[in-house]
């Protein structure tokens, strides 16, 4: 949280956040997140890495599923994490470049890319 209030000081248009669930009780992850999006709603754009797929997607609005360090789905959060229900187990790892949602079949509104960009 600390962290998060220096970076809110220089009153930023960018936030970049990598895994600011990473090591927390399950109580701060939901009150990190809550901060995360008033942050959102006061009008600053936020980029983060994380491996709680299922919390990550539920605040996002577009997100990129990485496998191997290359995106290997992109398209709005609500429908990854549409798909990610429809399978047998949650993804556990993501990031905004996200991690591991499965990609058997094909979403609308969702691309899938082989390369960067």
């Amino acid at each position: 949280m600390l962290a998060i209030a220096r970076a809110l000081m220089s009153s930023p248009k960018l936030l970049l956040l990598d895994e600011p669930s990473l090591g927390l009780a399950p109580t701060m992850v939901a009150t990190v997140f809550r901060v995360i999006q008033e942050i959102r709603r006061q009008g600053v754009t936020v980029l983060m890495v994380e491996q709680n797929a299922a919390l990550a997607l539920r605040m996002a609005d577009r997100a990129y599923v990485m496998e191997s360090g290359r995106i290997a789905l992109s398209g709005r959060a609500a429908d990854l994490l549409d798909n990610a229900r429809g399978e047998a187990r949650v993804p556990r790892r993501l990031a905004i470049a996200w991690g591991a949602l499965p990609r058997r079949r094909a979403l609308p509104r969702v691309r899938r890319s082989d390369r960067w960009g």
